[in-house]
Parts: structure tokens; sequence; C-alpha cells
């Protein structure tokens, strides 16, 4: 049982990563241009990810643009994607 705790914990540690860095990102930068905002674009998706793929998906799935299946499996990619944003955040957090 703690296991499922832990694992449970780590994916919303890792979706309310995402979903912080994602909304910062949002306030803070413009469209990339320069080769330079491409990359920092780059690295910060890879931690906002799994919040923008479910933001996409919902907004997709609302406009008929996918099916519910499609929906699925955004939702599982996106879980597991928090989950390993998620134990990072918890190993770090425990070694501090």
């Amino acid at each position: 049982m703690r296991e499922i705790v832990v694992v449970l914990f780590a994916v919303a540690a890792g979706f309310t990563a995402s979903g912080i860095v994602a909304n910062l990102y949002r306030l803070l930068a413009k469209k990339p241009e320069s080769n330079f905002g491409k990359t920092v674009y780059v690295a910060v998706m890879v931690v906002a990810g799994p919040s923008v793929l479910v933001d996409k998906a919902a907004k997709s799935f609302r406009a008929k643009g996918c099916s519910r299946n499609a929906l699925f499996l955004a939702a599982a990619v996106a879980g597991y994607w928090s989950f390993a944003i998620g134990l990072f955040v918890l190993t770090v957090s425990l070694a501090l």
C-alpha cells in the first residue's frame, strides 16, 4: 500500500511541477525566435510537457478534433511523464 501512495504522490508532484513551469514560461516568455530561445523552449518543455499535452488534448477533444481513445492515450503518456518528473522532484527534495 505504501508503494501505491508513493507512486500517486510522485505523479501528483510531477504534474504540479509541470504546471508551475508551464505557466511561468507562458507568463515570462514570448514566442522563441532565436536559436537560444528555441533551445530554452525545448528545455522548458521537458518539464512542462505533461501539462501542455493534457491541455492540448483536452481542447482538441472538446472541439471534436480527437477521439476518446486519443485523449486517454495522451493522459496515460502525461501520467507516466509526470511520474518520471515526480521521481526526480522527490529525489532532489529528499537529498536536500
